[in-house]
């Protein structure tokens, strides 16, 4: 039996290594495709675009392993089948399920590799990944600028004719234009022979040094006759050294994880410190609103219910607005009336903030769940894969390809739809995070029944049986 199990391993892990590697490659093709605008144009070295690439790839592997084994799964049981090397195990008394239990075996320990690496790998790449994209143009400062052409950098639009040097910052033939604070074009222009960009990894202020170089400033007199004339300022300088403010430069749009939600580089332990956070506050936040709202509604729990005599309350009207003059009446309601959208304002502003920290709540909630649920993916796509082998018995990269594709899209599919309505608060966390994985477990253990049972993929007669005993009723046969 050991060499058996042997074969199985070696014949799967084969074909489970060349699946992942071509499906890895397509995936890290997809990605280089949407990032290629930042990579493209900027003056980026080799070095650099491998680095971007690495730390991209981990967040790659939770799309690759499930459907890796999925495929696999398929392609190894399917050519066993076809081959009749299943039939001849069943002959030698060798079940499917002892077949599997080495290759069980593996996938359990893939599926626990899988969750530690997504909770420590995984965060980590995210971290370098995202800070490396919004730190690029300080890693590279001169890729914001390019040559014979004006960039637009902070609050400064720039020309250089020619970039030099090793990391293409020294700079020659510069003009620069100062964007005004009103709005109404630039007011100040620099120019300069050369110049050299200084940047830090720590820091998002770009230094920019000029030399030999003149500074230009209009002037707005106070008198409007006087602006015709189009009075301006001009001094020359050896030296200047002019700082660039990177950080609106850097700032990067990452889909629906920008920078600000960081619950994809966090580990289990990290999540649920900040989860156990995040609840705090929320709570807190919703305790003080509601006193605050009472307090200036008036409405107090220490508020005690005045003993007013019989006689007193005879004496009050039923429109207690009758006891002022029209005047004071339309006083009052003005101020009523503006309690009340003021009152109205506050509440929907609460309620929008409340349920964006709900929602951070919620993706954070998601990011702790998802390191489960592409452990448990591993287990259940081998699960279904290996018995639909074995059913569909068909090798190769024709109809193994079709199933296993088609299983993934719906997977894939359940899976972001149940984590979008989770995060829209329409259903619990839990429950968007594992819908993909609670729709398709069925799935995998009637695949399994039914390939332990020698039961086809689809029972014709069952479907056929009834359509038969209708059409028999309709046209009985003449003896």
């Amino acid at each position: 039996m050991k060499i058996l199990d042997k074969y199985l391993l070696k014949t799967f892990l084969i074909t489970f290594t060349t699946v992942f590697v071509i499906l890895f490659f397509i995936f890290i093709l997809q990605t280089v495709w949407l990032f290629i605008a930042e990579l493209a144009g900027k003056d980026l070295d080799i070095a650099l675009i491998i680095k971007f690439l690495m730390f991209s790839m981990p967040r790659i592997i939770p799309l690759v392993l499930p459907l890796s084994i999925l495929l696999a799964s398929i392609m190894t049981f399917g050519n066993l089948a076809e081959n009749y090397e299943f039939a001849a195990m069943k002959s030698a008394g060798i079940s499917l399920q002892r077949a599997m239990r080495s290759l069980t075996a593996f996938i359990l320990l893939l599926s626990i590799v899988a969750f530690f690496f997504a909770n420590n790998v995984i965060p980590y790449a995210e971290y370098k990944f995202i800070n490396f994209r919004k730190n690029i143009a300080q890693v590279k400062p001169a890729m914001a600028i390019a040559e014979g052409q004006f960039s637009d950098v902070g609050d400064y639009n720039i020309k250089v004719n020619k970039k030099s040097g090793d990391n293409g910052n020294i700079l020659t033939g510069i003009t620069i234009h100062k964007k005004s604070n009103t709005g109404d074009g630039s007011k100040t222009v620099i120019k300069a022979k050369d110049g050299k960009l200084v940047s830090s990894e720590k820091s998002s202020i770009l230094q920019l040094v000029l030399n030999d170089g003149n500074y230009y400033e209009d002037l707005i007199p106070k008198k409007y006759e006087d602006r015709l004339k189009l009075p301006f300022a001009k001094s020359s300088f050896k030296k200047y050294t002019l700082n660039i403010d990177l950080s609106q430069l850097n700032k990067v749009d990452v889909d629906d994880n920008n920078i600000a939600n960081t619950n994809t580089m966090l580990t289990i332990n990290e999540l649920s410190y900040t989860l156990d956070s995040l609840h705090k506050n929320l709570k807190t936040e919703i305790v003080s609103y509601s006193e605050n709202i009472n307090l200036r509604t008036g409405i107090t729990s220490n508020n005690t219910i005045p003993n007013i005599s019989v006689q007193k309350k005879k004496q009050l009207p039923d429109d207690l607005l009758s006891l002022y003059t029209d005047k004071q009446k339309l006083e009052i309601l003005k101020m009523a009336n503006s309690n009340t959208v003021s009152t109205g304002y506050s509440i929907d502003a609460t309620r929008v903030n409340l349920e964006s920290k709900q929602k951070n709540i919620n993706n954070h909630q998601l990011a702790f769940y998802d390191k489960f649920v592409i452990a448990y993916a591993c287990f259940m796509m081998f699960f279904i894969g290996a018995p639909l082998g074995a059913i569909i018995r068909k090798g190769g990269l024709g109809l193994p390809i079709i199933f296993a594709v088609l299983i993934f899209i719906s997977f894939h599919f359940i899976n972001t739809f149940g984590k979008k309505i989770a995060q829209e608060n329409g259903m619990s966390p839990f429950m968007g995070a594992w819908m993909s994985s609670f729709i398709l477990t069925p799935l995998a253990i009637l695949l399994t029944y039914r390939a332990t049972n020698d039961i086809g993929l689809i029972n014709m007669d069952v479907i056929l049986s009834p359509f038969q005993k209708l059409f028999k009723k309709l046209f009985p046969s003449k003896k």
